[in-house]
């Protein structure tokens, strides 16, 4: 019952992550997000400070101290996936994957990594994962389908199709996504995933119980828990219990922290042997920290990849675009989770994942692509659902001003440079209220030899944010005549003094 409560509410919490006509999202639909331990290690590690949107997961580390890691087994959504699936088993794993140095190692890199400011742990994260392959490709195949589906039908039942609209108007409304969009990385988040369930045909919960860098940490703790199960050991005349434990008990004896509570054991045994209790830790119940070689090959492992991660190529940054609020870059990569879930609820459909942007540390950030989508100039939505705060969470107002590039035209591209055409759609689609683009009248002398007269379009530069809607609207085929750069100061715009004509000039780009 919790699993699937827990389950239903991931999924609830999912959908409700969408723009649904409303400028506020009032429920927490990160929730998981900000209740994850893991998330909280890196951001903790990496960023050097303290954010109180992590303060539920705080409250599941205290708990996890209390009662053992009982989230993989009561809470986790991909946890719950796992069991309902029931994947047979038809292949014995191999002995490196049993070995709890494996992800021992694999949870420090990331942990180390972070300690030397370059956080990944979203990358291997259960809850990203999971939310990644629904959002990139899973979702928005359902809303196609649904669409698709619709459309069909209505071509079927012909002159019945008025009576069937209210019930595709709820489905819209409250289920299906905004916006159709495809997604870069959609089949390797999918595969990731799939990746997860392909493993229990290994065994049951292969991937926590070998793998699962959120597991790992919750084990840690849980090695020093009050409420565990007794006895430790296995009973020799049975072994029931190893059957029934989907954490695999080996050599007839189950950890406090490789234990999940499930309780299954204790429901199930015959002679009522096995019971839950609060004890003290068991003295020779085994060590706390991973074995020194493990732990050592962890560090080295993380420096070694902190290093050539933070690589960034100057000519690919600098059409590398942050969300509104984003100023630094170095602190948002150290606050991002990588969760996707700004890039689900953007209502334009401008925030996609990065591939090699921003280099190996940039993997799975929003990034803004202002040819596929841009910057609503109202829309708060993609920092009210940042579980970190790495996109701060601004007022209507105050999000306006904040400035995510500027905008350069391409004088050999645009048409009233290139071809002396007047073309004013970038400054009439400009959503400053008092235009970051404007037009003025210059006399021309064309291929023909006539005089004309062209309206030049111009930026002001004190007043652009770089939304994005100018490269958006451009009428050119392929690559706009107008572009969005990102500046290397990205503080907020003051209050915009409008009717000033200033000379055309360039800007500060990376």
């Amino acid at each position: 019952m919790s699993q699937l409560l827990f389950l239903a509410l991931f999924l609830v919490l999912f959908v409700m992550t969408e723009y649904r006509g409303h400028d506020q999202i009032s429920v927490a639909v990160n929730s998981f997000f900000r209740s994850d331990p893991l998330v909280l290690a890196g951001y903790l590690l990496a960023a050097k400070s303290w954010s109180r949107l992590l303060l539920p997961a705080v409250v599941l580390v205290a708990a996890t101290l209390l009662l053992g890691r009982f989230f993989c087994a009561w809470i986790c959504p991909l946890g719950t996936l796992l069991d309902l699936l029931r994947i047979r088993k038809t292949a014995a794993a191999p002995p490196w994957l049993l070995s709890p140095n494996l992800k021992q190692w694999l949870l420090l890199t990331l942990l180390f990594a972070s300690l030397f400011n370059l956080n990944l742990v979203g990358l291997l994260d259960p809850l990203a994962i999971l939310l990644r392959g629904l959002t990139f490709l899973l979702y928005p195949l359902l809303g196609l389908a649904a669409r698709e589906g619709w459309v069909e039908l209505y071509g079927l039942i012909g002159e019945q199709r008025d009576s069937f609209a209210p019930l595709y108007g709820l489905l819209r409304d409250n289920l299906l996504p905004f916006r159709d969009a495809i997604y870069p990385l959609a089949f390797f988040s999918t595969f990731l995933l799939l990746g997860i369930f392909f493993l229990e045909r290994l065994g049951t919960r292969t991937w926590c119980r070998c793998l699962c860098p959120l597991g790992t940490l919750l084990g840690w703790l849980g090695k020093v828990s009050l409420f565990r199960r007794l006895p430790v050991d296995v009973c020799g005349d049975c072994g029931r219990c190893r059957d029934l434990c989907p954490m695999r008990p080996e050599q007839g004896r189950l950890e406090a922290g490789e234990c999940i509570v499930c309780m299954n054991c204790e429901r199930d045994c015959r002679d009522r042997r096995v019971t839950f209790k609060l004890a003290a830790p068991l003295k020779g119940a085994g060590p706390l920290l991973p074995e020194r070689r493990v732990f050592l090959g962890g560090m080295a492992a993380g420096l070694l990849l902190a290093v050539p991660a933070r690589f960034r190529s100057p000519e690919m940054t600098a059409t590398l675009l942050r969300p509104p609020g984003v100023r630094a870059e170095d602190e948002f990569l150290k606050k991002c989770v990588r969760c996707g879930e700004c890039i689900k609820v953007c209502l334009k459909n401008a925030l996609y994942p990065a591939a090699w942007q921003s280099g190996v540390e940039g993997f799975y950030t929003p990034c803004l692509i202002p040819r596929l989508g841009y910057c609503e100039y109202n829309c708060t939505l993609c920092g009210q659902v940042c579980p970190t705060g790495a996109i701060p969470r601004l007022p209507v107002e105050a999000k306006r001003r904040e400035v995510i590039g500027k905008a350069v035209f391409d004088k050999n591209h645009c048409l009233p440079f290139a071809k002396r055409i007047d073309c004013i759609v970038c400054e009439e689609h400009c959503p400053i209220p008092d235009k970051a683009i404007r037009s003025r009248e210059v006399t021309v002398v064309g291929s023909d030899g006539v005089e004309r007269i062209v309206k030049e379009p111009h930026i002001l530069d004190e007043t652009c944010n770089g939304c994005g809607i100018c490269e958006n609207v451009c009428p050119l085929e392929g690559r706009a005549g107008v572009q969005v750069l990102a500046v290397i100061n990205r503080t907020p715009l003051s209050e915009p003094v409008f009717g000033s004509e200033p000379a055309d000039s360039g800007y500060a780009v990376k």
